[in-house]
């Protein structure tokens, strides 16, 4: 159940609100499956994938929240057919011209009907509250993704005091500089073989690079010639594994092989108790990850002040 993107947000107030009080409120934001005439959902559904009641889900300090959307999947060509189609019928047997408005109000229409008959595309997200560390972590690549679960928390609590860390040295520069310089990077964190640059003047120059020596004269000519880092593969403390963004994104985390180890579980017959052991462990490890992160870029400005 590890988390395999992480978007991490710090709460600017105190996270003061109990598992009662949190979960009643949640309740009344509980997912409900579209209607015949809607053409989405989002709302809160089983923290832990059904293997215990309730939408929230509490260990060791740390709250589970998991959100669901569902989508109804109307192709645009198709909708964008029967309008033509239905256009066409009106100019020739009325011999007049249909303008825009008419046009949106016939693709109107079209949804309309299409969706009783349309399929359902259903999407999950999840997130950690670390209420004592202040931290809200979402198991998402995609900061939209991210930002619509946020946004539901904010509908169901009424507020939500939340801002994404802002670090004092560019993560692209120091990135850059961790490999124009290996001797100065930050010991906490080992550069593994895989690494997009980008181009200083012309955005669209990117060069991926995988499986190979990071500092091999070819690669480092790269680095001179003005181009920056933008993700880099890094492992922490021999624990996790990922490729980091200069957002400060991390995508793509595995656990490595010494937390593999120390995570064979007694538990492994029972399902909930795996789920509460590996929520603790990924809790605690995530809380020292993320300060040891920003701290490598100059820290937070926000906690500087």
């Amino acid at each position: 159940m590890w988390f395999k993107n992480l978007i991490f947000y710090r709460l600017t107030e105190a996270f003061d609100h109990t598992e009662a009080s949190l979960l009643e409120k949640m309740e009344e934001h509980a997912f409900v499956p579209c209607g015949s005439q809607e053409l989405s959902r989002y709302g809160w559904n089983s923290a832990t994938g059904g293997l215990a009641d309730g939408l929230l889900h509490s260990v060791s300090g740390f709250l589970m929240i998991s959100a669901q959307k569902e989508e109804k999947m109307l192709p645009a060509g198709v909708i964008r057919r029967i309008v033509e189609e239905k256009v066409a019928v009106i100019e020739r047997d009325q011999a007049r011209k249909v303008y825009r408005k008419e046009r949106d109000q016939m693709k109107d229409e079209v949804i309309l009907d299409l969706l009783p008959r349309a399929f359902s595309r259903f999407g999950q997200t999840r997130a950690l509250i670390a209420p004592k560390q202040g931290w809200i972590i979402v198991d998402t690549g995609a900061h939209k993704h991210a930002e619509e679960l946020l946004n539901l928390l904010r509908n169901t609590l009424g507020t939500l005091p939340v801002a994404l860390p802002d670090v004092a040295q560019s993560p692209s520069a120091v990135m850059t500089h961790w490999l124009q310089q290996p001797e100065e990077q930050n010991l906490s964190f080992v550069i593994q073989d895989e690494c997009e640059l980008r181009d200083s003047l012309v955005e669209s120059g990117v060069i991926r690079i995988k499986g190979q020596e990071l500092e091999s004269d070819e690669f480092i000519a790269h680095l001179e010639a003005g181009k920056r880092v933008v993700k880099l593969s890094l492992e922490w403390d021999e624990k996790l594994r990922f490729m980091l963004e200069e957002s400060l994104s991390i995508k793509r985390l595995k656990l490595a092989d010494q937390l593999k180890d120390n995570l064979d579980s007694e538990y492994q017959d029972d399902e909930l108790a795996q789920f509460d052991t590996d929520m603790t462990q990924m809790g605690l490890e995530f809380c020292r990850l993320i300060p040891q992160l920003l701290e490598a870029f100059g820290g937070d400005v926000a906690q500087a002040k």
